[in-house]
């Protein structure tokens, strides 16, 4: 298959958080082998836990119980986990890049408001990315996690967060399958301004770090960009076309409805760090930050 290359501009950002944002999945491992540790039980291989990224916490805690064989049930198994995970969570901190993406991403609302003064240019030279949170990440987690990150979060309008225990994704419809990131899609149209047409699935860039999440975006029918741990690199290696289509077999027959891409069809790329993101590349223009001083800039912001 020809690569697809007639892509329109992304006008939407779509974000997982757990080592995609945040620096989470080294603290996830530390929690588990603590806890293996404490029953005789060796530490968790990534071979592991690939298969727990990106996926809604019951399913992957089943998979984990199933491998761990710890001498404990399920219950007790969450409450030390969890026990950790309120120590441990609150340190996280932003991966390489994030920072700088997620407010390049911010400033581009700048082609929004000029169009409203009468500075407005014929055609101004880009538009507005809008953004959102698609994360697999239960509510309390999520706060714990984020509890130091206020700022850095809160370009994520509150209507367009969708968290892992959110009432309108049915049970058994979390990551590889595609309704977090549809949901996410719906949140931002939703909430556009009055006369902006709706985001196409095809005008939105999926950024995730799991291989599970991967697939949830191309079966959304989204591009997506897979930022993964080096570890979890090492783990595909060989493989990274198949993750790129989200042909993995993540879904088996519950995404018979919705198919994933196909190998190199042009719709996913690699990134090993979200420094330098390549903005041109998808059609996305960013103003530079003297614009942070316009009034009506200020006026958003605050």
């Amino acid at each position: 298959m020809a690569p697809k290359t007639d892509f329109p501009p992304v006008r939407a950002c779509l974000f997982d958080m757990d080592g995609l944002l945040l620096d989470t999945e080294d603290i996830y491992s530390q929690c588990i082998n603590a806890i293996l540790a404490r029953y005789g039980r060796p530490k968790m291989p990534w071979s592991i836990k690939a298969k727990l990224q990106g996926r809604p916490m019951i399913e992957s805690n089943k998979i984990f119980m199933a491998w761990s064989q710890l001498p404990i049930p399920l219950e007790q198994f969450q409450k030390e986990n969890a026990d950790l995970q309120v120590e441990n969570f609150p340190h996280a901190k932003a991966l390489a890049g994030v920072e700088e993406l997620l407010q390049s991403l911010g400033r581009t609302r700048y082609w929004e408001e000029v169009a409203k003064t009468d500075k407005a240019p014929e055609k101004p030279a880009g538009h507005r990315v809008h953004i959102a949170l698609a994360t697999s990440s239960q509510t309390v987690n999520f706060h714990l996690k984020t509890q130091n990150q206020g700022e850095l979060f809160s370009v994520f309008e509150a209507p367009r967060r969708v968290l892992g225990d959110d009432p309108r994704i049915a049970p058994g419809r979390g990551k590889p399958l595609p309704d977090i990131y549809t949901l996410a899609l719906k949140t931002i149209n939703e909430t556009l301004a009055p006369g902006e047409a709706p985001v196409t699935p095809e005008e939105c860039l999926v950024f995730e770090d799991s291989v599970p999440g991967v697939e949830a975006g191309r079966r959304a029918g989204m591009r997506v960009v897979w930022c993964p741990h080096p570890e979890l690199k090492v783990e595909y290696a060989g493989r990274e076309p198949e993750v790129l289509a989200g042909k993995t077999g993540e879904a088996g027959e519950a995404g018979d409805a919705t198919p994933p891409g196909e190998i190199e069809d042009g719709w996913s790329e690699y990134l090993p760090t979200l420094e330098s993101f390549p903005y041109a590349h998808y059609g996305i223009v960013v103003p530079p930050t003297e614009v942070d001083n316009e009034p009506f800039m200020k006026a958003t912001a605050a």
